[in-house]
């Protein structure tokens, strides 16, 4: 299963609590990190509507939206872990 962090320098509270992607053959689950906590939302793979990447000057910003609607943010990603995540669940 890869696991994907996004860069500490990307801003966003990314500098304390990285974003990260782990990506399995089922399912895709991201996980963000707080000072009060974390947040957790997973996605199975087969109702992955689209997946959009917005490439920046130096990273990349991931959304994932399932078939119900649902999505997921990721922001600050290098952008040859965005391409492979992007090949990955194409």
């Amino acid at each position: 299963m890869p696991m994907f962090t996004a860069s500490r320098l990307s801003g966003n509270d990314n500098s304390i609590f990285p974003d990260k992607l782990e990506i399995s053959s089922s399912n895709i689950t991201h996980y963000k990190g707080s000072i009060l906590g974390s947040q957790t939302v997973s996605m199975v793979r087969k109702n992955i509507a689209s997946v959009h990447v917005e490439f920046g000057l130096l990273f990349a910003n991931i959304t994932i939206m399932s078939y119900g609607g649902s999505e997921i943010n990721a922001i600050g990603f290098r952008k040859n872990d965005a391409k492979e995540i992007l090949r990955i669940l194409s």
